[in-house]
């Protein structure tokens, strides 16, 4: 390891048109992966130095949406007549639900915050991680990402029991109308609940030889219970899709759509009138003192060194059906300022310092020697 020093430290300005509302994408049953960092070691091509940005907040809301579709049994008019089941499925349906929201932050590259590090020449290997697209996550100190959580979903719906031409009996098949084969399906079942019960008393006149087989005999009679008794009642189905919204805000924000949900449709684009909207609040608990020209001038040529981020501090709330469903509060760079590590610091060849940084907000984590 050894020191190092920086040379001029001036910001790569440029243009960038910000967008309030990125936009929506369709996400499968993944979490989001844990962040890759690179090492980077300066080379004679590369100037002898390392380019990184600064980022920016943007947040990710994750929708959970159900698809549920229902579809009426063959025999759902008679499902009172010989099952005494009132509610039952009498038409198809699809229709979905919004369920669980959750909220993260990110942080994204600044193309108005680029910064080169310049090694000082003849050093032993000093070395910077990099994530994939330039953030700073450590200088001199080797990096390991923090894990990220895994958020708990739920699978999705399958079958759970035969397909029901398993349960078409002959006497089944040979009954002529609708009526007389919801007829004879009734009785089937109320056979099948006979059959269970005597085994489980042990009234059977063959009973299983143990206590698994027994277990396999009960399972496949209430399958097959289940399996008919959905002719009358109906079958359901959920499919649980997930969406990430994903927005950049540069300032406050008040009743921002985020996106629309139907409960015919599920979601659709902030601008499309089909759906309720959702909303997103940010307010800033903290910010930095905003600076005049002069004074933002002076400052950035004050800036020479390890640039980084001090974060200011933001509250999040969501809002649908004008009730708050989740609040939550986050560092938020576009709040904050920018500071920098004296060079001095950095030249010490036999204790050379090490800097953990945040990549997601570009504030120091840790510095140590």
């Amino acid at each position: 390891m050894c020191g190092f020093f920086l040379i001029n430290a001036e910001p790569l300005r440029m243009k960038i048109k910000i967008v309030a509302v990125v936009g929506l994408f369709l996400c499968g049953l993944t979490t989001m992966a844990q962040t890759k960092v690179e090492r980077v070691v300066p080379t004679k091509a590369s100037g002898e130095g390392v380019t990184y940005f600064l980022p920016k907040s943007s947040f990710v809301v994750n929708a959970e949406v159900t698809k549920v579709t229902v579809k009426a049994g063959s025999y759902y008019r008679y499902a009172e007549r010989y099952l005494g089941v009132k509610d039952v499925a009498t038409e198809d349906v699809v229709y979905y639900e919004l369920g669980k929201i959750t909220l993260s932050a990110k942080g994204v590259p600044n193309p108005d915050q680029m910064y080169k590090i310049e090694f000082k020449q003849k050093t032993v290997a000093p070395f910077v991680y990099l994530t994939p697209d330039g953030l700073l996550c450590a200088i001199n100190e080797v990096y390991t990402p923090e894990e990220q959580p895994e958020e708990p979903r739920p699978e999705q719906s399958r079958a759970d029991t035969p397909p029901a031409s398993s349960v078409y009996t002959e006497d089944l098949l040979m009954a002529g109308s609708v009526a007389r084969q919801a007829e004879v399906a009734a009785k089937q079942i109320y056979r099948l609940r006979e059959s269970r019960t005597d085994i489980l008393t042990g009234d059977a006149d063959n009973l299983p030889p143990d206590g698994e087989a027994m277990k396999i005999v009960i399972s496949k009679l209430e399958d097959q219970e289940k399996a008919l008794t959905k002719l009358f009642t109906g079958t359901e189905t959920r499919e649980t899709t997930y969406y990430d919204i994903s927005i950049l805000p540069e300032d406050e924000l008040e009743h921002e759509v985020l996106f629309r949900f139907s409960s015919q449709l599920g979601i659709l684009d902030e601008d499309d009138l089909g759906g309720e909207p959702v909303y997103m609040n940010l307010t800033a608990l903290e910010r930095a003192p905003e600076l005049d020209a002069k004074e933002a001038e002076k400052k950035d040529k004050l800036l020479r060194g390890i640039v980084y981020n001090v974060p200011g501090k933001a509250r999040v709330e969501i809002i649908r059906n004008n009730k708050s469903i989740l609040k939550k509060d986050f560092p938020f760079v576009q709040f904050g300022t920018q500071e920098a590590l004296a060079p001095v610091l950095l030249e010490d060849k036999k204790e050379p310092v090490k800097v953990l940084f945040y990549p997601e907000t570009g504030a120091i984590r840790q510095i140590t020697k």
